[in-house]
Formats: structure tokens, C-alpha cells, sequence
């Protein structure tokens, strides 16, 4: 054909072709990083046969055409077929089978059918609903198998009349075994690489699967019809239906091929729209609370009805988002019915395998713009979801080979989305877990887990009469509830008092923990210790509440956001009546528009709902490195006095806390323990960057956990291990063999490993902050521990006016017992006063265009003269990752970064400025190897240009090599500053000298759309604000003909942060 332009492909291996390409556990990983890296079409040549993918909504719209392009099931749809034939499904067109079937059962997915079934769906939610209330709020949900139990046993029952009874049994039915079996083999079929012979288990195995299914189908078709029924159901549409075009019945066999297809496209699809829903929810708690809130208004707290469903636009819009960004059915095949051009330019052949990649086309920046990867409900409302242009929502097919059953479906996870809200709510397992992804047929999310908790104070019991509409018993069953902590107080006697946090790194959660363990001392019993979200709607009343949060860049953490966005929405003035509480706030300066946001509005929302606080908020900044110290402060003079006030004391406020509850014996067997919120990464390289004599910064590669997936600008958080050299000080202070184990014994709560043997070097290594500074508190503790006057006194003095000292100096517990070698403190105070180790987070500097298994880090090593004047200070995290080597494992987890530190969605029309200085560098690194990728493929984007200060060339130019390769391919301009020699730079000292260098280049990039992205010290953010805000007066003097003034530039400034640009900024 002329004038055309080949479809772009990966480069290939001889007879194997583009095999490698592809993840054998995840495919869609695979197809969805070719469509970032080829563009909008690629094509893919497997052994026999090749396959053209279209991902953007200009190519999907063509192939949607049906007199072009047809439905020929292929893949792992066809090896379906060997299982249910030519049902509904796998059919091919021309298989009359498919008509006949198709047109006998379109009356019975009508609207008066499908509300017929609405009872009997109700029943299948409440036996979800009464499982998760029976099993408790601490009760870690498997969300993906509750779901497909849910759908499964609706279909059935909805279908045919059928019971799994699936919530009733541990095993699963032996039909449902089968299934899941069939159609994990299905899927591997068609990449199978061996000959017959070497898969002849597999195959005994997978048949044996095909005649369970259809043994029991077939049961169920030969019972109907010895004792017919009345039910207006499915299976009742195929045994009496007439075709109304040929005048046949269904046959037995096809109907047997249809109960089993509806069994295998409804669960699978359904059970992954609610999973994925939640998953959603969870994750954005504004989009939760208005979909709960909406079931509040509509629905109340009575029974459910079927009128009910047709009343709840804010739940379909949830629907509709879910599916357009985790579609389970991720891509649809067919086939060109001749030789023709796609775009008018790309040559596809007939009857060649063409895949919709709906994954990547319902994202498509051209139809749903720049934020088109995240979540937002309201685009999916009707006014706005009505405006789409036609196919760019695709997730129940195309045309007349479209869902048959999506009104029964719809209805069905409407039902229970609107079900589950109004009586429970929900936290994640694993308040730091990001979406992976099991694929078989469909997609759905991998290890999501999340808790439930009845809403309103509910027993299992009172549920059950609310969802069989039925008055709630007004006698007391607290006694029988599940509803109770998991954490209660070791020791019951004192008064009440509930600890909530919320953390991301995990200080406010070791803070929350500290107030925890202190609470006996002074007279109280803690009967809750739990993440803020599990308070959502249900803080107690009559006891005291402690709340320690942070806030990142003026937003919550991970497991406090729920509760934030319901204390925000809270209307009445006295809801909250009876709730006491406090508010311990930690915050990062380098924020300085949102320093302490989240606590203080936490603070004054309670207040404005009716709730008394006890006390002053507390505020702490871990930009200075005190937050222990602040803590310990905040709650000896103010937080502990005025509960004292309030709810008195039975015991001494003036015993040594430090130690309390901690008992260590030195014991020799070996074990080994692992943390839990991290995974195992394996080191593949670790290189030095910078040249003999300069600060030292590396470059390591990683291997990632094989759950975990990243993005371009994304973190790695890093739980390290304390300096050998640190742990030996400890080792030698308190007198312990290198192979000496201990066994923790607590009275109390501790973040420590208790009741079981572990090395001391490991728990001094891997589990305590041995850097961390002394509170006045620890310092006290060792005045009163100290065996002679002099050091007593020194201490003392320490602990109280000349504390500047120790803060400023970072002395910690490790140096002042070297340096006063009086006194005589146990292990265990030790070990008690010391914080849990806390992850540290650092950019990535790789994309996974690139290798999406592996990341890399680019890192500075903190290794100083110590300020205390003892030895060298060595950075915790920094120093661990240098001294690792290939072969060597870590526990590691990637952490999303804000959504707008990301490379724009529209790379070929949005261009990029980037700004860092030194390590800094790390995302852009990743963002330039990103493009590069993208270019190597041949693909056209828009301009990037990065601006990067460092010292001198030659010396630590990081990268310099690699980025002079990219700007050669076009992938990235690069402008230098370098502080030493800024003759080497054109004169250009400093990045923000650089910026002002190409004034009209970042003027013109700036005008066309361009997003700005800075990395670096909060000097050089100021710096760069400062600078740009100048260009931008200057350009507006030139074409508005006015100066902007001081309040104007800064509004405008603030106006588009994490809009036209983002920031990571360090100190």
C-alpha cells in the first residue's frame, strides 16, 4: 500500500519473535509498557501467528467498527471453547448457535427480569454482610475471594436455582475448583513453547476440570427438567424460549455450554468490579465518603429495596470510574474482515489478531484529559459520562458481541456496594498497599485485604434483623460483638483511653505507641491502639481520646485519611458530644503553606462537631530532628497534667517510665524474624558516582519484589539496618558477646519483638533508632540510673538548661552512656527508650520502560564529624545501602509519589522542565530514561529540558555519560550549573543561573503548556520559584503591559502548585 507507515514493534529473537516481551504471570504489564513506549499501535510477533494492539481512543474507534472488523475468539477464549463450545461467549459469528442462544435470552436479561432477581440477589449480599460482621473488625478480609464467592453463588442461584453455599463451607465446591483450574490453563495454552507430549498432565488434568464443569451443569439441566419449575429464571429461558427468527429451542448441550459461560464471564468480571471499587474507595476517601453518604441520604438505615437501585447516580459513577481505569475484561480481540488502514496510514491484514487494549485506551489523555490515570468519579456522573465520544468506554464490549448480562450485573454490585456501605466501614489491611494485579481470564487486584467494621455500633446479631427488615433488638449485645480492639490493654486495670495515629513513615505511629506504653504509669488502661481510620464515624465517647498525626504536603497519611475526610464532613454542632480528646500534631517545615494542616484542622473539626479538648494541640517539627523530645515534652507538661485534672491519677507520676515493662534475658539458640510491611529486594549493582575525594554519591540497582510495580518519579522506601560500627558501641556499653541473643519480656505495649530469642545484634541492629537524640526524659532517667554525684549532676543539667545542647548537637542515649560511664541502666530501659527503626524513602532514578523488575537509587553517603564530638556521624539509611553488595537482600517497598510528579500524561504535546542539584537528579534520571525509551521507539515528544547544578565536570556530574547519549537522541536537553567552575557553565553558578541563562527558551516552553518539576534542598526550591516568578513578571510586563505585584506573583505561584508544577524538596 502507498503512503503508509509500518506499525511500529519491539526488536525480535529469531523463531521466537517478541515471546520474551511478555510477563507469563501478568501479560497485561507487558502490553500496557509497550503501548507507553510504541505509542497509540504495536505489533507483536509470537510463535505462529502476530498480533496488532491498539491503545489510543482514535485507533479503539476504528477497530469497534463491525463492518470492518469482527469478533473471532482467539487465545485463551478459544482453548475456552474446549470447555463450553460455542456458547455465548467464545461463539463465532457465524455459529448458529450463538443466534439462537442470543436471541432466546434477550427477554430474560430485560429490566423486569433482572429486578425479579433482586431478592434473591439480596440474599447472597447478606450472607456476605453477616460472614465479614461475625468474623470482627480485626479480621483481615481475602476481598478478591469473598467477591467471587458473592458473584458466584448469585449467578447461580439467580441463573439456575442453584446453591454453592459457598459462605456456608471452608472448601470450595468442586465446580468452582474446576473452574478457577480451567480457566488458569486456558489461559496458558496459548503461549505454551513445548511440544504436546511434554504438557500431557496438564492436559489430563484440564479435561478432567472440563468434565466436572459440565458434569454438574449437566446435573442441574436434567433436574429442572424431571421436576420443572416455576422460576422465571435462565435456566427456564433456554428450556422454554423459542428462537423467534428460526423457531428452534436451545439443545441441551447449548444450554449446558451457556450455564457454564455464565458462570465463568459473570463472577469473573463481576467479583473484579467490586474489588477493584474498593480498592478504590479505600484509596480515595472524598470519592468513599460521597458514596456513603448518598446511601445514607437515599437509603437510610432500613432495609434495601429494588427501587432503591435506580437512586443511587453517585455509586454508578463509582462503577463506571472503576471500570474505566481496571476494566477486568482489560482488552477485546478481533479481526479485520479484509486487508485495510487504520489512522489512514498503519496496514493490518485480514482475519490478523487485533487486541483493544482498554487499559490503556479508557485513559487516553486526548478524551479524558492530563489526570486521566486517576481516580474521579464525577467525570463518570451521567451528564458528563453521556458526552463521551462514542467507544471511549468499552468494558462491557463491543456491538452486538457486547455483555448480554451487564443490567444483572450492574444490579447486582450495585446492590452490594450500597449493602456494605450502609453497614460497615472499611480500612485497608495494609494501609501502605498499592494495586497489584492476578490475571487469568480477567483481571483482579493481587493480596488486597481490608477490615470491617460495623457502622452505628452494631452487633452481628442487630444486623441481621436490620437487613431482614426487621426492628433492631433494643437489648445490649455488646457482650457478643466482634466490634471490640484487637489491642486490648495487658494490664485492665485503670482508666479508659484510646490511642489513634496516623503515619506513613512510621514516627507518629512510634509516638502513639510511646503515650501508649506511658499510659499504666498514670493511672490509665489503653483499650485501643489503632490507625485513625479505623475511627472513621466512631469516636468513643466518656474516655479520653489521643490523636498523633502528621500531615504531607497539607494532606493525610495513608491510614488517617478516611477519618479526616469524615471529620471534615461533619454538619452538626453537637454530633460529637460526650468525645474527649487531643491532638498531637508532626509536620515538615519545607512545607511551609501546609506545616501541621492535618492535625490543626483535625483539631478544630472535632471541636466545631461537639467534642471537648482536653488540652492544647501539640505540634512538632521532624525537619529539626526533635519530634521525640517535643513529644515527650508535650505530654509530661501538658498532656498527662490535664487528664490528671480531669480524670485524676491512682499512681506516681514521678517513676523511671523509661524501662517499664521491658525484661531482657541473654539466651544462645538462633532465630530470625522478619518486618512485615516491607519485601525482600535483591542488590545487582552498587557504584560509586562521584570522583576520589568528593562526597560520596552511588548508584545501586535493585531487584523488586515480584509483587511490586512503579512509575517514573515514584519512591523506594528502605528500612535499613543501624552502622556496624553504632551496634558494636552498643554491643561493648552493655557488655555483650557478638553472638549473644536476648528475649524481650513486655508488661506493656512495645514495638519490640516479644517472647522469642533473636540475636542482640539484631535487635540493636534492625529494630531500635540508635542515632535517634536523648529526650530530656532519657536524659533524666540516667541522671537518677547514675552511680556518682558529678555525672548525676551533669545530666541533670542537660535534661533541663542546657538541653539546647543535645538537641542542636544530636547527642543521643548511645553517647551519653559512653560519655558518663557511671551509669548503671539495664538493657531493657535502654532498649525502651529508644524509637522502632522507621523506613526512609528515596526518588527512584530508573523507569520501567527500562526494566520494569528493577529500580535504581542514586544516593548521597552521610558519613561527618559527629556534632556531639564523639567519633563520626553516619548516616543510618544512607550508610547501610552503601555498604551493601551485589547478592545482598534488603527489605524495600515502592511508595507512590504525589500524582503530580509524574510525567504528563500527553508526552507528545506537553513539554517538561526539570530542576535538581546533586542527588536531586534521581526522578529526572527516571523521567529522561523514560523518554528515551519512548524515543528509541520512534516515538514524537513534545521538548524536556533539565536543569542540573552540581560542583565541577569531571568530578560530580552525575550521569553525564548517559544524559549526553539521551540529548543526542532527542530525548532530553540538558543545561549545567556548577558551583566551582561556573566558567565551565557559561558563567552559570547555580541551577536558578542556568534558568535565567535560557530565559526565552523556558519563557516558550512555558507558554506552550509546559509542567515544571523540582528536586533538591528547600534552597533550591526557593531559588527556583524565585527565579521563574521573575520570568514570568517579565513576561507578563511584555505582553500585558503591567507589573505583576508581590501578592499577585505569589498567588499565581501557589495557584499551580501540582497543577503546571510539582516539588520533592529535602533538607
Amino acid at each position: 500500500m502507498s503512503g503508509t507507515t509500518p506499525i511500529p514493534e519491539p526488536p525480535g529473537l529469531p523463531f521466537l519473535g517478541h515471546v520474551t516481551e511478555i510477563d507469563r504471570e501478568v501479560p497485561l504489564r507487558s502490553f500496557v509498557s509497550l503501548a507507553d513506549k510504541y505509542g497509540e499501535i504495536y505489533r507483536l510477533r509470537l510463535p505462529g501467528r502476530s498480533i496488532v494492539v491498539g491503545s489510543s481512543h482514535r485507533i479503539v474507534d476504528e477497530l469497534c467498527d463491525e463492518k470492518r472488523f469482527i469478533k473471532i475468539p482467539k487465545g485463551a477464549l478459544y482453548e475456552i471453547r474446549n470447555g463450553v463450545h460455542d456458547g455465548l461467549f467464545t461463539a463465532k459469528i457465524e455459529e448458529p448457535n450463538w443466534g439462537i442462544a442470543h436471541r432466546v435470552l434477550m427477554p430474560a436479561f430485560g429490566p423486569m427480569s433482572i429486578r425479579g432477581m433482586f431478592d434473591e440477589m439480596h440474599e447472597i449480599a447478606t450472607q456476605l454482610a453477616m460472614k465479614w460482621a461475625r468474623y470482627g473488625p480485626q479480621h483481615p478480609i481475602e476481598v478478591s475471594d469473598d467477591f467471587t464467592r458473592l458473584a458466584l453463588d448469585t449467578l447461580a442461584l439467580c441463573s439456575m436455582g442453584y446453591r454453592f453455599n459457598s459462605y456456608y463451607t471452608a472448601d470450595l465446591h468442586p465446580f468452582l475448583a474446576a473452574m478457577g483450574d480451567f480457566l488458569t490453563e486456558s489461559g496458558l495454552r496459548p503461549n505454551r513453547t513445548m511440544p504436546t507430549w511434554f504438557y500431557r498432565n496438564e492436559d489430563a488434568k484440564y479435561f478432567q476440570d472440563i468434565e466436572t464443569l459440565r458434569k454438574t451443569a449437566d446435573e442441574v439441566l436434567q433436574e429442572r427438567k424431571r421436576n420443572p419449575s416455576d422460576r422465571k429464571d435462565l435456566l427456564h429461558a433456554m428450556l422454554s424460549g423459542v428462537d423467534p427468527k428460526t423457531g428452534q429451542h436451545m439443545s441441551d448441550t447449548s444450554i449446558t455450554d451457556n450455564l457454564i459461560t455464565f458462570l465463568i464471564a459473570g463472577h469473573e468480571t463481576t467479583s473484579g468490579l467490586l474489588s477493584f471499587a474498593f480498592y478504590e474507595l479505600l484509596k480515595h476517601p472524598e470519592a468513599y465518603r460521597k458514596a456513603q453518604q448518598e446511601v445514607d441520604t437515599v437509603i437510610g438505615k432500613g432495609p434495601i429495596t429494588v427501587e432503591h437501585m435506580s437512586k443511587l447516580p453517585y455509586i454508578v459513577a463509582v462503577m463506571r470510574e472503576t471500570l474505566r481505569l481496571d476494566a477486568p475484561i482489560s482488552q477485546i480481540s478481533v479481526s479485520p474482515k479484509e486487508d485495510t488502514l487504520l489512522a489512514g496510514k498503519y496496514p493490518v491484514y485480514k482475519d490478523e489478531p487485533m487486541a483493544l487494549l482498554l487499559k490503556k485506551m479508557q485513559v487516553d489523555p486526548a478524551v479524558y484529559g492530563d489526570d486521566a490515570e486517576e481516580f474521579k468519579p464525577e467525570r463518570m456522573l451521567d451528564e458528563p459520562f453521556n458526552k463521551l465520544p462514542k467507544n471511549a468506554w468499552k468494558p462491557f464490549g463491543n456491538g452486538m458481541r457486547g455483555c448480554i448480562g451487564r443490567p444483572f450485573a450492574w444490579q447486582e454490585a450495585t446492590l452490594a456496594i450500597a449493602m456494605l456501605l450502609q453497614n460497615f466501614n472499611f480500612v485497608l489491611d495494609d494501609p501502605s498497599y498499592n494495586l497489584s494485579l492476578k490475571q487469568t481470564l480477567t483481571i483482579k487486584p493481587k493480596g488486597f485485604r481490608m477490615k470491617a467494621t460495623l457502622r452505628d455500633g452494631m452487633t452481628p446479631s442487630q444486623l441481621e434483623h436490620r437487613l431482614a427488615g426487621k426492628e433492631l433488638p433494643t437489648e445490649s449485645l455488646r457482650g457478643l460483638s466482634l466490634n471490640g480492639s484487637a489491642e486490648p490493654a495487658a494490664n485492665g486495670s485503670g482508666k479508659p483511653i484510646t490511642v489513634l495515629y496516623g503515619s506513613n513513615s512510621g514516627t507518629c505511629e512510634a509516638l502513639a505507641q510511646r503515650v501508649a506504653a506511658d499510659a499504666s504509669r498514670h493511672g490509665f488502661s489503653v483499650s485501643k491502639l489503632d490507625i485513625l481510620d479505623t475511627a472513621n464515624g466512631n469516636l468513643p465517647k466518656g474516655q479520653p481520646v489521643i490523636i498523633v498525626t502528621a500531615s504531607y504536603e497539607g494532606q493525610p497519611p495513608d491510614n488517617a485519611a478516611h477519618f479526616v475526610s469524615w471529620a471534615e464532613s461533619i454538619e452538626s454542632k453537637t454530633e460529637l458530644e460526650g468525645v474527649e480528646y487531643v491532638v498531637f500534631g508532626v509536620g515538615h517545615h519545607d512545607w511551609a503553606q501546609t506545616f501541621h494542616r492535618i492535625p490543626k484542622l483535625v483539631d478544630a473539626k472535632l471541636a466545631e462537631a461537639g467534642a471537648t479538648r482536653i488540652a492544647d494541640i501539640g505540634l512538632t517539627d521532624v525537619g529539626k530532628g526533635d519530634a521525640f523530645a517535643d513529644f515527650e515534652t508535650w505530654e509530661d507538661d501538658v498532656f498527662w497534667p490535664a487528664l490528671k485534672k480531669q480524670y485524676g491519677s491512682s499512681k506516681a507520676d514521678n517513676e523511671l517510665s523509661a524501662g517499664v515493662g521491658l525484661k531482657v534475658s541473654i539466651t544462645s539458640p538462633r532465630t530470625s524474624t522478619l518486618r512485615q510491611d516491607v519485601m525482600e529486594g535483591l542488590v545487582l549493582e552498587n557504584r560509586t558516582l562521584t570522583a576520589e575525594g568528593e562526597p560520596v554519591k552511588k548508584h545501586m540497582e535493585l531487584v523488586l519484589p515480584s509483587e511490586e510495580s512503579y512509575r517514573a518519579g515514584d519512591y523506594l522506601a528502605v528500612l535499613p539496618i543501624n552502622p556496624k560500627q553504632v551496634v558494636e558501641r552498643a554491643m561493648r556499653r552493655f557488655h555483650l558477646p557478638w553472638d549473644a541473643h536476648i528475649t524481650i519480656g513486655s508488661d506493656g505495649m512495645t514495638s519490640l519483638p516479644t517472647n522469642t530469642s533473636l540475636p542482640a545484634n539484631s535487635i540493636l541492629g534492625a529494630y531500635v533508632e540508635l542515632g535517634q537524640p536523648a529526650t530530656r526524659r532519657n536524659i533524666s532517667a540516667l541522671a537518677e540510673a547514675a552511680q556518682n554525684t558529678e555525672d548525676k549532676l551533669a545530666l541533670r543539667k542537660l535534661a533541663n538548661e542546657s538541653y539546647d545542647e543535645v538537641s542542636t548537637k544530636r547527642i543521643s542515649v548511645l553517647d551519653l552512656l559512653e560519655k558518663y560511664s557511671s551509669v548503671d541502666l539495664p538493657l531493657g530501659t535502654f532498649l525502651a527508650m529508644l524509637p522502632p527503626m522507621r523506613v526512609r524513602q528515596y526518588s527512584i532514578s530508573s523507569s520501567p520502560l527500562w526494566n520494569p523488575g528493577h529500580v535504581t537509587l542514586t544516593f548521597s553517603v552521610l558519613e561527618a564529624p559527629s556534632r556531639s564530638g564523639q567519633g563520626v556521624y553516619v548516616g543510618v539509611a544512607s550508610s547501610y545501602l552503601a555498604s551493601l553488595a551485589p547478592g545482598d537482600k534488603l527489605h524495600i517497598s515502592v511508595r507512590p509519589s504525589h500524582a503530580a510528579f509524574h510525567l504528563p500524561q500527553d508526552v507528545a504535546n506537553t513539554p517538561v522542565i526539570c530542576v535538581a542539584a546533586g542527588t536531586g537528579l534521581a526522578p529526572f534520571r527516571g523521567f529522561a530514561q523514560e523518554r528515551a525509551a519512548m524515543v528509541a521507539a520512534g516515538r514524537t515528544l513534545a521538548p524536556a529540558i533539565l536543569f542540573f547544578g552540581c560542583r565541577e565536570p569531571g568530578k560530580d556530574d552525575l550521569y553525564a555519560e548517559e544524559l549526553a547519549e539521551w540529548e543526542r537522541n532527542g530525548a532530553i536537553t540538558v543545561r549545567r550549573a556548577y558551583s566551582r567552575k561556573p566558567d565551565a557553565a557559561g558563567g552559570c553558578k547555580y541551577v536558578q543561573d542556568a534558568i535565567k541563562a535560557a530565559e526565552d527558551e523556558v519563557t516558550k516552553l512555558w507558554r506552550d503548556g509546559a509542567k515544571l518539576y523540582v528536586c533538591g534542598s528547600r534552597a533550591v526550591g526557593e531559588g527556583v520559584k524565585d527565579v521563574v516568578v521573575e520570568l514570568i513578571r517579565r513576561e507578563a510586563q511584555r505582553t500585558q503591559g503591567r507589573e505583576l505585584t508581590d501578592a499577585e506573583a505569589a498567588k499565581w505561584w501557589e495557584g499551580l502548585r501540582n497543577t503546571r508544577y510539582a516539588t520533592d524538596v529535602f533538607d
